[in-house]
């Protein structure tokens, strides 16, 4: 199940990926055709960047949140747990080898 939901979100991240290099290539023809001065073209494209670095971070928070969630929901332990787990048992190996209690 986590294997299709990682293989969405990177069809999704692929999708977005195609839309900006085919949004970037409609401001070039434009710019070529003369409907767009070239500085109107630069600063369409950094905005467009700007833009598309702003949704690829929002789209990676979510994905990560998601995968959380179901990680959460399918009952999975997840490493700062299982390193939480491990530290509370050497803290109460710690504590019982101080108190001279060899029994296990």
């Amino acid at each position: 199940m986590l294997n299709i939901i990682k293989k969405s979100m990177l069809t999704g991240i692929g999708l977005a990926l195609i839309a900006k290099d085919e949004v970037e290539d409609l401001a070039k023809e434009l710019v070529n055709k003369g409907k767009m001065s070239e500085n109107e073209g630069t600063k369409f494209l950094e905005d467009l960047q700007k833009r598309y670095d702003e949704t690829q971070k929002k789209l990676e928070e979510k994905v990560q949140q998601a995968v959380k969630d179901f990680m959460k929901k399918a009952d999975v332990v997840t490493g700062d747990e299982l390193k939480g787990l491990k530290k509370e048992i050497r803290d109460l190996k710690k504590a019982i080898s101080e108190r001279g209690d060899t029994s296990k």
